[in-house]
């Protein structure tokens, strides 16, 4: 068996994009290759088909790679409830909650279940790429790390370090992350890589000569800034990259997608935002959205305190009063659960009985045990099919997709049916009607998953073009022995 872990000089180095760009690459070479993540920590997750719940950008790991999804390509979830506390998912399921004072100390069962699934991964296939996370460098934490090079101790795994160029400071992050961790654990650095370069690469080269000098690491590759791929992020939204690259409908749809202090899942716009004519903004300006076609109140990883931030912030007054004059709103998930009359929420928030917008007419009882699933249905002679991710049970109609209408009050408790082009272009085209826009779907434009798809094809080619696969394979292949 072989493996190679990913590491970065900082969070948002790259690390996903090039573990992403790489098992495709390997795919093509005909080896049975698999992603691997021992811990992410992020609102944003997919549940696989056999039930469990992961990171999102190693579901989309996955399916580069070509391998079925499950709990064993990311053991550990960490899903932010608060800036002092996170709910813990293992091997897929809930298991408890990890307050701050708790990150370094209380994780020995957390890593233990991330070394198990990595033994039971590497087992089955020819070559296991794992994604750090963070950085290295944060030796604070060193002690609990079990993603980083903690990992690469336990399995021997020899580690490529990714850099972000974008960001300045590329030679200096790739050799103080060298510098700072301990001889054991720098073993283990064996290459590195700089991400997002623009330019002429020879203008670089003395630099990585230094670095390479300095640190008896050899360069890798250096791979360039591309435009038009990007992944799942962990960390932040990007619909605005989804933009069709040439955009001329004459009809627009404005769409204000309100960013919600806990936004979780809010990976659900993304589909909206590839449709030509269809403007996406993420805000939290209570103006924008009045004047939108749609506002979308996306999932939320804290309903009941994202609540009391709309109210806060008057964006709940603005969605009220657009229900009463008939202009279009979605609620997904924990959106969805604030449309509603009242949450009872003993376990999330803990605050009990809350009144909700009442703009739906339904009710939401949280409960302990948490809904996990993979549905689907038809609306209107469409196939919509989406995922499940919650503990609040909604008693709804059934009206929409996952849940209910009211007006042009649309609210649903499943992630992902956007993603259906079908479902997704006709459902827009009601919008359009009840918000009085003249949009119309052009259904000659490429669907959601064949851009994504064309998106992991492009970022494999700039892979092949700009690494060195060839020295990366051998790396792997000669992994030192594991630590005990």
């Amino acid at each position: 068996m072989a493996g190679l872990l990913v590491a970065g000089t900082s969070s948002d180095a790259g690390k996903s994009l090039v573990v992403t760009g790489l098992v495709r690459a390997w795919r093509r070479q005909g080896l049975a290759v698999a992603p691997f993540k021992a811990q992410n920590m992020s609102n944003h997750s997919m549940v696989c088909r056999d039930g469990s719940e992961i990171g999102r950008a190693q579901y989309l790991q996955c399916q580069a790679a070509g391998v079925e999804a499950s709990s064993v390509h990311n053991p550990v979830l960490l899903k932010p409830g608060s800036d002092r506390e996170a709910f813990v998912v293992v091997r897929g399921a809930p298991a408890g909650r990890l307050r701050a004072g708790e990150y370094a100390t209380g994780r020995r069962h957390l890593a233990q279940a991330a070394f198990e699934a990595y033994e039971e991964l590497a087992a089955s296939v020819d070559l296991v790429v794992a994604e750090g996370a963070g950085s290295p460098a944060e030796v604070n934490l060193r002690a609990g790390d079990y993603v980083n090079l903690g990992l690469a101790r336990r399995a021997g795994l020899p580690a490529v370090l990714v850099g972000d160029i974008d960001r300045g400071g590329v030679l200096a992050a790739l050799y103080g992350t060298w510098a700072l961790v301990d001889d054991a654990d720098r073993a283990h650095l064996r290459a590195y890589a700089v991400n997002k370069f623009r330019g002429d690469p020879t203008v670089l080269e003395p630099g990585l000569a230094t670095v390479t000098e300095r640190t008896g690491m050899p360069c890798v590759g250096v791979l360039p800034w591309l435009e038009e791929v990007w992944i799942d992020s962990e960390d932040a939204l990007s619909v605005g990259r989804w933009r069709p690259p040439s955009d001329a409908a004459p009809e627009r749809l404005e769409v204000a997608v309100v960013r919600l202090p806990r936004t979780s899942n809010a990976t659900d716009v993304d589909a909206l935002a590839c449709e030509p004519g269809v403007d996406v903004r993420v805000t939290t300006d209570p103006d924008r959205c009045r004047e939108a076609d749609l506002v979308v109140l996306p999932g939320s990883r804290a309903t009941v305190s994202d609540l009391q931030w709309l109210w806060r912030t008057g964006i709940a007054d603005v969605v009220r009063e657009r229900a009463r004059t008939g202009r279009p709103v979605l609620g997904v998930c924990g959106g969805y659960q604030m449309l509603c009359r009242t949450i009872d929420d003993p376990v999330e928030s803990r605050d009990g009985l809350v009144e909700g917008l009442g703009l739906l007419a339904a009710d939401v009882a949280f409960s302990p045990r948490k809904v996990l699933a993979r549905p689907a249905t038809t609306w209107h002679g469409l196939p919509v099919e989406g995922y499940e991710i919650h503990h609040g049970v909604v008693d709804d109609d059934g009206a929409f997709p996952g849940g209910t209408r009211a007006g042009a009050v649309w609210g649903t408790i499943w992630h992902g049916t956007l993603e259906g082009d079908a479902f997704r272009r006709a459902w827009l085209a009601e919008v359009a009607a009840a918000s009085g826009s003249r949009w119309v779907a052009d259904t000659a434009a490429p669907g959601f998953a064949a851009r994504r798809e064309a998106m992991v094809e492009r970022l494999a080619d700039a892979v092949e073009e700009h690494l060195d696969l060839g020295a990366l394979l051998e790396l792997a292949r000669q992994a030192p022995g594991a630590a005990r």
